[in-house]
């Protein structure tokens, strides 16, 4: 199957250590290098969904590709911003630098054991929906903001 290079995907960032508006530019900027970003949503700060205790509430965004890239490479762009903010996955859901996951990527369905989409838990987060929402109302069904977890507040742009 020949990837379509007009084909939408969607990238979730998040911090919630250290510099957090620094480490999701960074991000971003990193990103729009292989010039398929199409638009960045506005930074939402939430609080820590899961994990442990006593976390800092994070900065997240949704940043949406036009892209040939297949959810697999997409994976690998996530996993290197991840790499370039120092990350340490030391607890599940736990404080962290940056947070880069592949939300969704067309219409395309994966379920590997490292590579899930679309994500599993993209449903159930408002600081993933709320952002998406605000890029792709088309993608986000009614309703579903309503039912979602978390509490997040719109700050503004990047």
């Amino acid at each position: 199957m020949t990837p379509d290079p007009g084909r939408r995907a969607f990238i979730g960032l998040g911090s919630n250590l250290g510099d957090r508006l620094r480490f999701l530019r960074q991000a971003v900027d990193a990103l729009g290098q292989a010039g398929d970003v199409v638009a960045v949503s506005p930074v939402y700060e939430t609080e820590p969904v899961g994990g442990p205790a006593g976390q800092g509430a994070f900065l997240n965004v949704v940043v949406e590709l036009r892209t040939a890239d297949s959810p697999r490479r997409l994976l690998e762009r996530c996993q290197s911003l991840e790499r370039a903010a120092d990350r340490v996955r030391a607890v599940r859901f736990g404080p962290r630098t940056l947070d880069a996951d592949v939300l969704l990527v067309g219409q395309e369905s994966v379920d590997d054991e490292d590579l899930v989409v679309p994500h599993p838990r993209m449903w159930e987060r408002w600081f993933v929906l709320a952002p998406l929402a605000d890029l792709a109302p088309d993608v986000v069904p009614a309703g579903v903001l309503a039912d979602a977890g978390g509490k997040v507040a719109r700050l503004g742009t990047l």
